[in-house]
């Protein structure tokens, strides 16, 4: 799937005798020469560098979906006093660059050389672009002309620039309708006119009308064109999209006090309480058998000193732990039901507007099929036992992982044969555990395999892991990643989180996940009640993708032990069957405010971009303010988020209002979306929020001015 660039031009032989340079050595003989070097090529004309969005030197593709308004930005620059423009060649799946429209970049930002175009594809698939740039002989002649009138030259001395003029002027109508023709034929024999005084004769040239003409005609020379570049378009899906994670099998009905295994029939009975709160997306844990061998069961230790095997009859086993007698990655859990009831299960939830999203876990437990069908596919210790999973302290007896080296061909095969039972069921989402424990190539391989075929299908990253790592993951293919939101607290964390994603949205793309089955953060712990909603409304507005494990909604926060970050009684070891209904009948659920969050992120397309992210001054630093806008629907959200669950906070923001497409000076009416209350602010503004009643401002804007599309985060 990368783009391959040319190699570099052979070293000539060295000549036995000194002659003289010839016009083919220029282009021939400079092998080490910089421009040569990066790109193959030692023709380029005119400087075209640092463009973006490009992904390790176009190594990879960039991403962007469907109706993204994308930012395509470049250094452009020439010799001389010359005007350069440049455009952008922005070619769709299987089309020929060469017949696509002239799309003009403009100057931008305070870089007399730096240049920006937006593009909006209309398609899934594989896009192209290229960043030409040209010499800009009519921009030259207006600049010419413009500074000798005004400084009081004649026609006398501007016989030539008007008679070059009137020549441009024809080159342009050459090409033109009979309508524009006559009407640049015209201006040009004004030019020459030398009956006529100098501003009667330049006035044709320099109306309005046919300035926007040449503008949208222009004559190009000197036409250099730059690396052609990749850019992978995904659904929508891919950006934006509300995620709810829950276990079937903690579905089932409590029968005398005791929880029963759910199945996807009792699952479907959850899904239109799920999508009344406004979910699109619908992520199961793994829904295969589970391995008898080593299974574990409630508030199993996991670490050295304890016995994992002392388990009751009826303890479930971890999801994770995949694979038994009753078949692998490839079969349902029997207590679930059927392939045939999952199936039913994937339609129900299409009808009520979402979709299914599969943990995709390649990892096995002891009795696996695998295990004795394939034991090349995992390691043999020297004491000819099967290593099982480790992350010291912690063991985890009833899994083993997967050896990708030992039988790689076959290993593969059976891993893409597994993903393509799954989305013949009707899933075009997987959550993929553990990304970051397995080879690169093999993801690459894998994704765009699958892609070849469905580039609808959606691949999310569950890699907590090193940076380099995850951003690696996001280059090569994985659709979006999970990341270090939830241990990111304080402001200033926040912030430059936010800007570290927004400046590499051009191929990562985050899932805010509030908490999951393994992680608790402390401030869910000790923050109360507020602190739910608090980070609920961070991550529904920072983040166009967000997530929530079932049970945030019910404010579950009590730990395992003082100092994890596991749930006590976590559902990954047991059923855990919940009673939302009498929790909201009664208030204290917060299913409501989910709800109305997801309706405000549905509301407000400024809300499901990332690249518009941008932070706010306020004096507070308990206190967050940040704004998102969209520029195809001139929508403007702005944030103000208190930080501390116990304590009012009071503060006063600095807002950069050309952010929000206005100018200093000027004032707009915000309306909060949480509460109903409309305001009149302007770059100063008093902000006071109390936790217990409202802990953040969700301010839609109203104001006169047209968003533009922001330069790219640096």
């Amino acid at each position: 799937m990368a783009s391959r660039r040319p190699g570099h031009p052979a070293v000539p032989p060295v000549p036995h005798r000194v002659r003289q340079a010839t016009a083919a050595d220029v282009l021939t003989r400079r092998p080490l020469d910089s421009v040569a070097g990066m790109t193959g090529r030692a023709d380029l004309r005119l400087g075209i560098t640092d463009v973006d969005p490009v992904v390790s030197c176009g190594a990879f593709s960039a991403r962007a979906v469907v109706g993204e308004h994308v930012p395509i930005t470049a250094t452009v620059f020439r010799e001389g006093h010359d005007a350069v423009a440049a455009n952008v060649v922005w070619t769709p799946p299987g089309a020929d660059g060469a017949g696509q429209p002239l799309r003009r970049m403009a100057r931008f930002g305070d870089q007399p050389d730096r240049w920006l175009t937006t593009v909006v594809p209309d398609r899934e698939g594989r896009w192209t672009f290229q960043v030409e740039a040209w010499s800009d002989p009519l921009a030259t002649w207006h600049h010419a002309v413009d500074v000798k009138t005004a400084a009081g030259q004649g026609a006398e001395e501007l016989a030539n620039d008007l008679e070059e003029g009137a020549r441009l002027l024809d080159r342009v109508a050459g090409g033109a309708d009979a309508e524009w023709r006559a009407r640049l034929t015209e201006a040009a024999a004004a030019l020459r006119d030398a009956s006529l005084e100098m501003p009667a004769r330049i006035a044709p040239a320099m109306a309005e009308a046919v300035q926007r003409y040449l503008y949208e005609h222009p004559v190009r020379e000197l036409v250099t064109g730059g690396p052609v570049y990749e850019v992978w378009v995904d659904r929508p899906r891919a950006l934006f999209g509300s995620w709810y994670e829950f276990f079937p099998r903690s579905t089932g009905p409590v029968v005398d006090g005791r929880a029963t295994h759910g199945t996807f029939a009792t699952a479907a009975e959850r899904l239109p309480a799920v999508a009344d709160m406004g979910f699109d997306v619908v992520y199961l844990p793994p829904i295969h058998p589970i391995g008898t061998v080593n299974r574990k069961g409630p508030n199993t230790p996991q670490y050295p000193g304890g016995n994992p095997y002392e388990i009751g009859p009826d303890d479930p086993g971890s999801p994770w732990a995949i694979g038994s007698a009753e078949g692998g990655h490839d079969a349902v859990h029997p207590q679930l039901g059927t392939m045939e009831d999952f199936r039913a299960f994937v339609e129900r939830t299409r009808e009520l507007g979402m979709e299914v999203a599969l943990d995709f876990a390649l990892q096995a437990a002891p009795d696996h099929p695998w295990v004795a069908a394939h034991p090349e596919w995992f390691t043999t210790k020297p004491d000819g036992t099967i290593a099982y999973a480790e992350n010291p302290p912690k063991k985890y007896q009833d899994i083993y992982p997967v050896n990708f080296d030992n039988d790689p061909e076959g290993f593969y095969a059976e891993c893409l044969r597994v993903l393509r039972v799954w989305m013949d069921a009707g899933v075009r989402v997987f959550r993929v555990d553990n990304p970051h424990t397995k080879p690169l190539n093999f993801w690459h391989w894998l994704i765009w395999t699958v892609k070849e075929t469905d580039p609808d299908v959606l691949f999310l990253a569950e890699a907590f892991t090193r940076p380099a790592m995850m951003h690696q993951l996001a280059r090569i293919g994985y659709t979006q990643s999970y990341t270090y939101f939830t241990w990111r607290t304080a402001r200033g964390e926040l912030e430059d989180y936010g800007r570290e994603l927004a400046a590499n949205c051009h191929y990562m793309r985050p899932n805010f996940f509030v908490n999951t089955p393994d992680i608790l953060h402390a401030s869910l712990q000790l923050g109360g009640p507020p602190m739910f909603k608090i980070r609920a409304v961070l991550a529904a507005m920072m983040s166009p993708t967000w997530g929530v494990y079932s049970g945030f909604e019910l404010f579950e926060h009590v730990a395992v032990r003082p100092g994890s970050e596991e749930y006590l009684d976590s559902e990954k070891y047991q059923l855990r069957p919940r009673d939302f209904a009498a929790a909201e009948a009664s208030g204290r659920s917060l299913a409501p405010y989910l709800r109305r969050l997801n309706e405000i992120r549905r509301a407000h397309p400024a809300l499901q971009q990332l690249r518009t992210l941008r932070f706010h001054d306020v004096d507070n630093p308990n206190l967050i303010c940040f704004s998102k806008t969209d520029p195809g629907s001139q929508d403007a959200v702005l944030v103000v988020v208190a930080l501390d669950g116990h304590n009012t906070q009071i503060g006063t923001t600095s807002l950069d209002l050309p952010a929000l497409g206005l100018d200093w000076y000027e004032r707009m009416t915000v309306t909060d979306e949480l509460t109903g209350a409309s305001y009149d602010w302007g770059q100063f503004n008093y902000v006071e929020l109390d936790p217990y009643r409202e802990p953040a401002h969700v301010l839609a804007i109203t104001h006169p001015r047209t968003v533009q599309v922001p330069p790219p985060v640096t």
